[in-house]
């Protein structure tokens, strides 16, 4: 008479497979929210690059010393804080604000840069 069931090799075969779509899983799905934090730092930079050339610089004729929603104030203020949680101008943020001939808080360019996950830093410079 014989048995009915698995042997365990057809077994082991299983939950091999079962690991490794798992583990295929698991890195996709880590991929697709690194790069959905990457579009976040895209958007959060091209939204402070268009307020301080269309906005900022249009009404005052200069770039601010430092950025923030205080000076930005056309922006959502929530731009200002990357997917981390660190807020802009504090050391362990993503985004950098790099101010360039300055002389009493009145600006002549700058350059605003995102550190990415998956590709090179996202870096937008001043128009005049």
């Amino acid at each position: 008479m014989k048995e009915r069931g698995f042997t365990v090799v057809e077994l082991l075969v299983a939950v091999v497979a079962l690991i490794g779509i798992t583990v295929l899983f698991w890195t996709q799905f880590q991929n697709a929210q690194s790069m959905s934090r990457d579009d976040s730092r895209r958007t959060a930079i091209n939204a402070m690059y268009y307020n301080l050339e269309d906005v900022y610089y249009t009404k005052n004729g200069y770039y601010p010393q430092n950025i923030d929603e205080k000076n930005l104030t056309a922006m959502d203020a929530a731009l200002f804080t990357d997917p981390n949680g660190n807020k802009i101008g504090t050391s362990s943020t993503d985004y950098a604000y790099l101010p360039t001939n300055c002389a009493n808080g009145k600006c002549k360019s700058y350059s605003l840069r995102s550190v990415m996950e998956h590709e090179a830093d996202y870096i937008k410079t001043s128009r005049h």
